[in-house]
């Protein structure tokens, strides 16, 4: 989920949103999530990720489940 996060961000950010170089993956000629998925649909996987993060932590004790799904939250909502 992070990495597909970090691709969106990379490719949807400015360099001064992002305090690092904007774009500098599809420069380098990486494949990215947005590169085959498009950004919509990578967004969209990235929260199907978060979704099936917390469905797999619903067994677990509530409160030591906490910190994973604020930090999932985090991730999936993060701007740069």
């Amino acid at each position: 989920m992070f990495e597909v996060v970090d691709d969106v961000v990379d490719v949807t950010k400015s360099s001064e949103e992002l305090g690092k170089t904007a774009g500098k993956d599809v420069m380098a000629g990486k494949l990215t999530y947005p590169k085959v998925m498009g950004v919509e649909k990578s967004r969209e996987y990235a929260e199907r990720l978060n979704r099936e993060a917390r469905e797999h932590l619903r067994g677990f004790d509530t409160h030591k489940a906490a910190p994973l799904l604020f930090l999932a939250d985090y991730i999936v909502n993060r701007q740069n």
